[in-house]
C-alpha cells in the first residue's frame, strides 16, 4: 500500500519535472500553465523559466527520488496547489471572460484552464497523502490550505469526465487515435469515454473509491503505455518535446489516481 503511494508520488513528480524542462526548452508559458492573460507575464522569457525552474525542483521534493533535510513536502505540495489554483483564477478565467466578448472560447481554452484546475488537485491530493499537519495547529495560512485537500479529487475528477465525455461528442476523430492492432476503435472509443466519466463521478461523490481509483490508474497506465508512449517516439522533437511532455503528464495524472484510491488506506506518514 505504502509503496504504491511512493509510486504515485513519483509519477506526479514527474510530470511537474517535465512541465518545468518544457518551459526551459520552448522559453515561454505552456498554454495549461498561464493564458495569455496576463499580457506582461506571458512577453518575457524570464518568467516561464523561472516557473520552469520551480517546476523542477518541487517535483524532485515531491517525488521523493532525492531526499531533501529540513523540507515540508506536505507543505511544498499545498503551495504547489495553490499555484496552480491561482493561475486558474487569475489568468485563466479572466481571460476566459474577456475572450467571451467577443467570441466563444474554443474548447482547448477551457481544457487548458481544466488542466491547470488538475495539477491543483494533484497537489492537493499528494498533499493528502502525508498525515502529520504542516500548521501544527495554529490558524494560518498553511491550515486554511489543508482545508483545500478534500477538493483535490474533485478538481481532478472534472477533468477525468470532460475527457470522458469529448470520446462521444468527438467520436469519429478519437477513434483514429486508438492503435491499429486493436479491434472495433469505435467501440474502445465509447468504452473508454463511459470509464472516464464514471470514474471520475464515482471519485467525486467517493463511490468504490479504492477500486475505481485504482482502475483509473491502471487504464491511464495503459493509454500512456499504448497510445502516448508510441506518440511521444513517433514524434519525439514535435513542438519542443512536447508529446514527450503529454506523455509524462498522463503519467501524472495516472499518479494521482492511485494516490486517489489509496490515502484513505493509509494509516500512518509514508516518507
Amino acid at each position: 500500500m505504502e509503496k504504491l503511494i511512493k509510486i504515485g508520488r513519483v509519477f506526479f513528480g514527474i510530470g511537474i519535472i517535465a512541465l518545468g524542462i518544457h518551459q526551459l526548452i520552448i522559453k515561454k508559458f505552456r498554454s495549461e500553465i498561464l493564458a495569455p492573460f496576463p499580457a506582461w507575464a506571458n512577453n518575457n522569457s524570464i518568467f516561464p523559466i523561472l516557473i520552469g525552474l520551480a517546476f523542477i525542483v518541487t517535483g524532485i521534493i515531491i517525488s521523493g527520488i532525492f531526499k531533501i533535510k529540513f523540507i515540508d513536502t506536505k507543505k511544498v505540495c499545498l503551495y504547489l496547489g495553490f499555484a496552480f489554483l491561482a493561475s486558474v483564477l487569475a489568468s485563466h478565467l479572466p481571460y476566459m471572460i474577456m475572450l467571451s466578448a467577443e467570441k466563444t472560447p474554443d474548447f482547448q481554452v477551457w481544457i487548458n484552464a481544466l488542466e491547470a484546475l488538475t495539477y491543483s488537485g494533484g497537489a492537493f491530493v499528494m498533499a493528502g497523502s502525508f498525515i502529520e499537519n504542516s500548521s501544527g495547529g495554529e490558524k494560518n495560512f498553511t491550515s486554511f490550505l489543508e482545508k483545500l485537500i478534500p477538493c483535490g479529487r474533485v478538481f481532478y475528477s472534472i477533468l477525468m469526465i470532460v475527457f470522458g465525455l469529448s470520446h462521444f461528442f468527438f467520436a469519429s476523430f478519437i477513434a483514429t487515435l486508438v492503435p491499429k492492432w486493436l479491434p472495433a476503435p469505435m467501440f474502445w472509443t465509447y468504452f473508454f469515454g463511459a470509464a472516464l466519466v464514471i470514474a471520475g463521478l464515482f471519485i467525486i461523490f467517493k463511490i468504490l473509491i479504492k477500486p475505481i481509483g485504482l482502475l483509473l490508474a491502471f487504464m491511464l497506465l495503459l493509454f500512456f503505455l499504448f497510445f502516448h508512449i508510441p506518440d511521444a517516439v513517433a514524434n519525439p522533437s514535435a513542438g519542443g518535446g512536447n508529446e514527450i511532455v503529454r506523455a509524462l503528464i498522463c503519467l501524472l495524472f495516472c499518479g494521482i489516481a492511485l494516490v486517489i484510491a489509496l490515502t484513505n488506506d493509509c494509516k500512518r506518514e509514508v516518507s
